[in-house]
């Protein structure tokens, strides 16, 4: 494994588990030094002790949308690590299933909150405090489910269609010195996708022309190519990472 990130702090949101969890291993395992966030300390402190302890990774537990929890993250990130050069806002709700015309508003407010505004929130504080004098880079986790209609989770992903749109907009307002790039996975073995995929595997993957659904760590390398010197001349894109599904029109 390269030490591409030797000497760079990275943010992850949404990173106890799953894709954030794979990410962070993924940095960890090339030089990089990590701070977490979560919900829950306990599982942030369960993620830390696997990527190697305090002196690769801190967990900060709060509230994704939360501003003071957003400043603590990255004021933690700089007083302790020196710096805070890359950022993957992983973070995202999909707490409702149906269609759109009868979707809570309330709910959907909440999920724009989260999915999207948040983003550009830890953005704008991880500007502030390193970046705008810096550089760095910025990966957003957006879905498939932004690149065309998803009937029964429409608002997620107008929500991830929302978040790819600031990616293109803060990539040109950023450059040259901060990249903005997304990552558009389609489904993935994770706690949060269980309900598309459990007990019938097989069934879900044969659309897939890789015949297999993703795993955290197929997120983790790409997510890592982009964030690194390797995609240098790369901004504003979103890479699909999806076994080849919405090529099928399957998925």
């Amino acid at each position: 494994m390269t030490r591409r990130f030797e000497g760079r702090t990275a943010i992850l949101t949404g990173a106890s588990r799953g894709i954030g969890l794979a990410i962070a291993e993924r940095l960890v395992s090339e030089g990089a030094k990590v701070v977490i966030t979560a919900r829950k300390q306990e599982a942030l402190d369960a993620a830390v002790a696997q990527l190697g302890g305090p002196e690769h990774a801190i967990g900060v537990a709060g509230h994704t949308a939360d501003i003071d929890h957003q400043t603590e993250v990255v004021t933690r990130a700089v007083d302790s690590f020196g710096s805070a050069d890359l950022l993957v806002n992983n973070t995202g709700i999909n707490p409702v299933y149906g269609p759109l015309v009868t979707l809570d508003l309330d709910v959907a407010r909440k999920i724009v909150e989260v999915n999207c505004l948040a983003a550009l929130s830890w953005t704008q504080q991880v500007y502030r405090a390193w970046m705008s004098a810096h550089g760095g880079a910025v990966v957003n986790v957006s879905s498939v489910a932004a690149v065309r209609p998803a009937p029964g989770i429409g608002l997620y992903g107008a929500s991830k269609a929302m978040l790819t749109h600031f990616t293109e907009e803060l990539a040109v307002e950023l450059g040259p010195d901060i990249r903005v790039n997304a990552v558009a996975p389609a489904v993935v073995k994770t706690r949060f996708a269980t309900a598309l995929y459990d007990g019938r595997e097989d069934e879900a993957a044969a659309a897939y022309p890789l015949k297999r659904l993703g795993v955290p760590g197929d997120i983790g390398g790409a997510v890592a190519f982009l964030l690194s010197d390797d995609a240098a001349w790369i901004t504003g894109q979103v890479l699909v990472v999806d076994g080849g599904v919405t090529l099928t029109g399957a998925g």
